[in-house]
């Protein structure tokens, strides 16, 4: 049984990450949605972390305070990235 399967949004927001840091040799589905992106993860730094809030607020259009609390655990797995695309999406829409 495949517990990995990406929401459209889970999907698009991997792609990013693969894209935004040129990461050719995975594919979207490589990174599972609950996989760490930083340390044993993907292993990926605060450069990156940096590189992939600018790649989200322009593909998305929204904010991330580089003073945000939440922003660790916002960035801890494509699932919670996804997550806070979508919230942030949807304080926009009200």
């Amino acid at each position: 049984m495949n517990t990995s399967t990406h929401t459209a949004l889970e999907q698009e927001v991997a792609q990013l990450v693969i894209d935004t840091l040129n990461l050719e040799d995975l594919q979207a589905t490589d990174i599972p949605p609950q996989q760490p992106l930083f340390g044993d993860g993907l292993g990926l730094d605060s450069v990156d972390a940096l590189e992939l809030a600018l790649a989200l607020q322009k593909r998305y259009d929204i904010r991330i305070a580089s003073d945000d609390k939440d922003a660790r655990r916002h960035f801890a797995t494509v699932a919670s990235l996804a997550a806070f695309v979508a919230s942030q999406q949807a304080a926009c829409a009200n």
